[in-house]
C-alpha cells in the first residue's frame, strides 16, 4: 500500500514537472515571438502622452523586455490555462468541475473588461489629472518604466477589482456571507466605494462617479450571483 502511494506520488510529480516545462517553453517561446512587436505595442501605449525619457542606459531596454515579457504570458495564457487545467482536472470530482467550467469564462471576462475599463477609462483620468499640475516652471518629465508602470498598476488592480462578484458568490457558497447580508448592508458599501473612488480619482464628481459606477454594478450582480448560489446551495 505505502509502496503505491509512493509510486502515486512520483507519478503526480513526473505530471507536474511535465507541465511546468511545457507552460514554460509556452512562456519563452510567446514572449520571444514578442520582442518583434515591442515597438508597436509601446507606440501604442505611450500614445498621447508626449515624449517620454529614459534617465538611465538600460531603463528603454527593460522596458522593452517588461512589454515582452507581459505579452508573452498574455499570448500564451490559454495554452498555459489548458495544461494547468489538464494537470489539476485529474484529482477534481464531476461536480467541482462543473463549477469550474462555470465560473472560469466569467472570472475572465469580468478579469478583461475590468483591465479595459481601467485602461481606457481610469489612466486617461488620472493621466490629465497629474499632468494638470505642469507649470511654466515645472515641466512634466516621464520615464518610460515609470509611465508603463503607472499603466500597469491602475490596469491590474480594475481587473482585479471586477473579480468582485466572483469573490462574493464563493463567499455565499462557502458560507461565509449569505444575500441577505449584502442586501443589508448595501447602503454601507455604497458609501464605501464612493469614499474609494473620491480617494483614488481627481477631486471631481464626474471622475469619481465614473469609478463609482461600475463598482456599485459589480457589488449589484454580486448580490444577485449569491442570491443564486444561495437558493441552490438550499435545495441540495
Amino acid at each position: 500500500m505505502e509502496l503505491e502511494k509512493r509510486q502515486s506520488f512520483i507519478d503526480h510529480l513526473s505530471e507536474f514537472r511535465s507541465c511546468a516545462i511545457k507552460i514554460l517553453i509556452a512562456f519563452i517561446v510567446c514572449s520571444l515571438l514578442a520582442c518583434n512587436f515591442t515597438g508597436p505595442i509601446l507606440a501604442f501605449l505611450t500614445r498621447g502622452v508626449g515624449k517620454l525619457i529614459f534617465t538611465s542606459p538600460q531603463e528603454a531596454f527593460m522596458t522593452n523586455v517588461q512589454i515582452a515579457l507581459l505579452v508573452g504570458v498574455f499570448v500564451s495564457l490559454p495554452y498555459i490555462t489548458y495544461q494547468i487545467w489538464q494537470f489539476v482536472s485529474e484529482g477534481l470530482k464531476d461536480n467541482e468541475k462543473k463549477y469550474v467550467y462555470i465560473s472560469a469564462p466569467i472570472s475572465a471576462f469580468l478579469f478583461i473588461l475590468g483591465a479595459l475599463f481601467g485602461f481606457y477609462v481610469v489612466v486617461p483620468i488620472m493621466m490629465n489629472f497629474f499632468m494638470g499640475f505642469a507649470t511654466e516652471s515645472l515641466t512634466p518629465m516621464i520615464s518610460i518604466s515609470k509611465y508603463i508602470s503607472f499603466i500597469m498598476t491602475w490596469t491590474f488592480s480594475f481587473a482585479g477589482l471586477f473579480e468582485l462578484p466572483l469573490v462574493l458568490v464563493f463567499l455565499t457558497k462557502i458560507g461565509v456571507i449569505t444575500p441577505q447580508f449584502l442586501s443589508k448592508n448595501r447602503r454601507i458599501a455604497i458609501v464605501i466605494i464612493f469614499i474609494v473612488a473620491g480617494y483614488l480619482t481627481p477631486p471631481d464628481p464626474i471622475s469619481q462617479i465614473l469609478m463609482a459606477v461600475p463598482l456599485l454594478v459589480l457589488y449589484e450582480l454580486s448580490i444577485i450571483g449569491s442570491r443564486f448560489v444561495y437558493v441552490k446551495k438550499a435545495m441540495v
